[in-house]
């Protein structure tokens, strides 16, 4: 169970479902484990947040576990998006915590939005990757089928092609000198959409530097310090009405599940506050 979630499913506000996908990873595998790693390296947070004055436990958050994958990544794909779904015709924020890139895609269609948020090392604006159109490096490429327009974060790699596809008008990448600039202007309402649009976030752990993020698949030097990221994450936050964490694996001392763990929170505390707020 994520540390803090203690609100049954019925009055969840944020519901956090595991999706251990690890079938498509192209260079270190082990996104299998990243669920319950994120889950254990987060059980040090404190329950308390003095920036908003609030208390996790009081959030109404509920951990669902996991949904396990099985061979047929499409079909996967559709239960896990059906499986949300349900948490968000009850008015809660799906909470996914990856497993490989390509459950954005599940997250994705479950919450219908008319931007996707993605804070990522890689483009992922592939058309297939080895002849497989569902392989993680062409999750963005996917969500664009149902995005209206996807903010790149980070980004500092990918292919000729793929560069050449950002440059469309349905894209924008936000390199990573780039993004303390671009937070500012999504906190100074000037980037995304109003209350009557739909944001989903995604945040690829590789999007962080991996002197702090060693523990994922595929490291991009030159990234994002956990600060960036955090600061990026709590602008986007009050806009989003879904979020995920992934790219997580288990091959280091448990700093890249550590973080993953504390942008959720971070996340949900500021959701949570922004609701407030409004309210």
């Amino acid at each position: 169970m994520f540390p803090g979630a203690t609100i049954d499913r019925e009055a969840a506000s944020y519901v956090v479902v595991g999706a251990p996908l690890d079938a498509t990873t192209t260079f270190q595998p082990g996104t299998r484990f990243g669920p319950d790693r994120i889950r254990r390296f987060s059980e040090s947070s404190d329950d308390y947040d003095h920036r908003t004055d609030s208390r996790f436990t009081e959030l109404g958050v509920h951990d669902a576990g996991d949904v396990h994958p099985w061979d047929d990544v499409e079909a996967y794909l559709d239960h896990l998006a059906a499986e949300l779904r349900g948490i968000t015709f009850d008015d809660a924020v799906p909470a996914l915590l990856g497993g490989e890139h390509t459950v954005t895609y599940a997250g994705v269609e479950a919450v219908d939005p008319d931007v996707l948020v993605v804070f990522d090392a890689h483009l992922d604006l592939r058309e297939d990757y080895a002849g497989n159109p569902w392989n993680h490096a062409c999750v963005t490429r996917r969500a664009l089928d149902v995005v209206d327009h996807a903010y790149v974060i980070g980004a500092r790699t990918g292919s000729a092609a793929e560069w050449e596809r950002a440059e469309a008008d349905d894209v924008t990448v936000v390199p990573p000198e780039n993004v303390g600039e671009w937070t500012r202007s999504v906190q100074n309402g000037d980037v995304l959409p109003g209350e009557d649009s739909s944001v989903y976030l995604s945040v690829d752990i590789d999007a962080a530097d991996p002197g702090y993020a060693p523990g994922t698949g595929t490291m991009e030097p030159f990234g994002l310090s956990p600060r960036e990221l955090r600061d990026a994450v709590r602008a986007v936050a009050p806009h989003a009405d879904g979020v995920d964490v992934v790219e997580v694996n288990d091959r280091d001392d448990g700093q890249t599940a550590a973080l993953a763990g504390k942008l959720l929170r971070e996340f949900v505390f500021t959701h949570a506050h922004a609701a407030t707020r409004r309210d």
